[in-house]
């Protein structure tokens, strides 16, 4: 059995990784002043991230077309996969789980469309086992248990620079209730099951680093694990040496890409985990 997969752009998987494991990637698209750029192709996110805070107004985010997931089932299906799993954001923060949906419905049960509960690598990471099963020859059951095994323990834990892209955003209750006392702080989040959580907020850079370097530890033996930013690179860097050892494979360092940006802004650093099963 052949089993073809499929993610967008949120998933944040690097392209030479997405290639070495045969993972199809559909953009999403990123709104700036009336044009629609293909998320992770016609928008580098080092000039994104230098220009955000200056877009007025500020750019938006689309979904991928029903379309684009077609054409990539279709291709899929027709150069020998038996079957297509596609993973994507929770449908509480994305509209990118319903195009795939309706595209699935076009082939019956040959594909099947996952809800990851996740974004970046919280995504990410699902995607991946998902393609490490099925290159080892597991059957359809088998992935998608597998995968909800992942879906089960990963944690995304971040520290952003403001608040004020999460507000504009509209999706987390919490921000917009709390928007007038907050802006001058950093919220720590946590995004589990497709809803974001308030870990804290800090005053100071350090402070909020501190505070997400004691989550990362509090999640315990670590399977899988990446260094998220957005455009904060000399930060990130310094993150990863710090937590490096906590795993005995090198963690992905990810700037993160645009279609969330949009969402969280600039100067944001994270980390995405999967522990160990207890």
């Amino acid at each position: 059995m052949k089993i073809g997969i499929v993610t967008d752009s949120t998933a944040d998987i690097p392209a030479d990784l997405a290639g070495r494991h045969g993972i199809e990637i559909v953009p999403a698209l990123v709104n700036i002043g009336g044009v629609s750029y293909t998320d992770g192709v016609e928008l580098s996110r080092e000039d994104f991230y230098t220009r955000l805070p200056n877009l007025n107004p500020p750019p938006t985010t689309s979904s991928p077309s029903v379309g684009s997931f077609l054409e990539r089932y279709e291709k899929l299906l027709r150069t020998g996969a038996d079957f297509v799993v596609s993973i994507h954001p929770p449908i509480e923060l994305s509209g990118i789980f319903n195009s795939a949906r309706l595209a699935a419905e076009e082939f019956g049960q040959r594909v099947r469309v996952l809800d990851s509960g996740q974004l970046s690598l919280g995504l990410g990471f699902q995607v991946i086992q998902a393609a490490e099963a099925a290159a080892q020859g597991a059957i359809l059951e088998e992935v998608t248990t597998l995968v909800e095994s992942v879906r089960r323990r990963v944690r995304l834990a971040a520290l952003l620079d403001t608040i004020e892209y999460v507000h504009r955003s509209g999706r987390v209750p919490w921000a917009l209730a709390k928007i007038g006392t907050m802006f001058h702080l950093q919220p720590i989040i946590e995004l589990r099951y497709g809803f974001v959580h308030r870990l804290g907020m800090a005053r100071t850079r350090l402070q909020g680093i501190e505070r997400l370097l004691d989550t990362l530890n509090s999640w315990g033996p670590l399977e899988r694990l990446a260094v998220l930013h957005t455009n904060a690179e000399s930060a990130a860097r310094q993150l990863l040496e710090d937590v490096k050892s906590k795993v005995t494979v090198q963690p992905l360092l990810v700037n993160v890409t645009t279609a969330i940006g949009t969402h969280v802004g600039p100067n944001g650093l994270g980390f995405t985990a999967v522990p160990f099963q207890p």
